[in-house]
């Protein structure tokens, strides 16, 4: 990490340490803030705002900031941004996008870009030239605001993980050939899981990952339902997040790397608040490598959905609760 470049978030993590302030939060700490990557993906057909998709909007920034968070990860339609792939950026989207986005950091805090389509474009994967265009046009467009961080893409899946790095490099390689000097997160293959750094090939592959900036930390997701998924109410037990997390924490200490955690969440039970807090402590003790998360997830089209923390007639959802202890104010 170059740490000049972000307000020096690694001399503060050093700093706590040092002190030996294990209890403090990370140094990033917020929720993703969804709704412009909602609605089905039809190819051939761009996601229709309003009926599909829509922006949160800046009071739920507001809300959120008042709780103690300082970082907004916003997802968004590749196929809303950029049609044809491999075209200009469509400008009323980007407009959309960058009026959010100014709203974060004008307020001080971090946004997050997220292109959240599984390194896909109409369901069809990729080459490293397509992303390679959509970054070159979005870091051309937020290279001058150093608190907008770069999410290369959410959730790559079911590739060779060779392949996913050659897609990654591509785009790293687009980005800084802009002059952009924005942080970058880059997730490995395997939909990001952090489990699957103690099995999979992310383990071996994500040490190729090159920034002539050396600028960037891997961005891991991690549910703590039975098969990692988020698609259910029940988790596995107190202690999942903390296994779970075990393998990347102990790759990222030997490599020299930091790690942020784009994506966790869970339904409103007991056993999932103690769950959740010990995943978060567990990071906190381990501050050397883990810089911040974002829940999964606010926004305003939730509804009942069972994860959200978006506050229903303006009362907080019980999952604020489990994460307050651990928000930070100001990055």
């Amino acid at each position: 990490m170059n740490f000049r470049k972000l307000s020096s978030p690694l001399i503060g993590l050093l700093c706590l340490a040092a002190c030996g302030a294990d209890a403090q939060p990370l140094q990033y700490t917020g929720t993703n803030m969804s709704g412009a990557e909602f609605g089905p993906i039809t190819p051939g057909v761009a996601p229709k705002l309003a009926q599909d998709y829509s922006y949160p909007y800046p009071k739920e920034i507001d809300y959120f900031a008042s709780k103690g968070m300082n970082v907004f990860r916003v997802p968004f339609h590749w196929e809303a941004m950029q049609r044809p792939m491999g075209g200009p950026l469509v400008q009323e989207e980007l407009a959309r996008l960058k009026f959010l986005v100014s709203d974060i950091t004008s307020k001080g805090f971090v946004a997050i870009i997220d292109p959240h389509n599984y390194a896909r474009y109409d369901g069809f994967c990729v080459s490293p030239a397509d992303l390679a265009s959509l970054w070159t046009g979005l870091a051309k467009e937020f290279k001058g605001d150093r608190r907008v961080w770069f999410g290369l893409m959410n959730e790559p899946h079911d590739m060779k993980d060779q392949h996913w790095l050659d897609i990654a490099n591509a785009s790293i390689a687009a980005i800084r050939k802009t002059g952009a000097k924005n942080f970058l997160l880059v997730p490995g293959d395997h939909w990001s899981g952090a489990h699957t750094w103690g099995w999979s090939d992310n383990a071996t592959v994500m040490l190729g990952v090159k920034d002539p900036l050396n600028h960037w930390a891997l961005d891991v997701h991690q549910y703590l339902d039975s098969d990692s998924s988020g698609t259910s109410e029940k988790i596995v037990s107190p202690t999942i997040g903390v296994e779970r997390i075990k393998a990347v924490t102990e790759w990222c200490r030997k490599n020299k790397r930091q790690a942020f955690l784009g994506e966790f969440g869970t339904a409103p039970t007991e056993e999932a608040k103690v769950a959740v807090q010990n995943m978060l402590r567990d990071m906190e003790k381990n501050r050397d490598v883990w810089l911040g998360f974002t829940w999964w997830s606010a926004g305003p089209r939730w509804g009942d959905y069972m994860y959200a923390i978006e506050p229903v007639k303006g009362e907080d959802r019980p999952q604020l609760g489990y994460l307050q202890p651990h928000l930070q104010k100001k990055p």
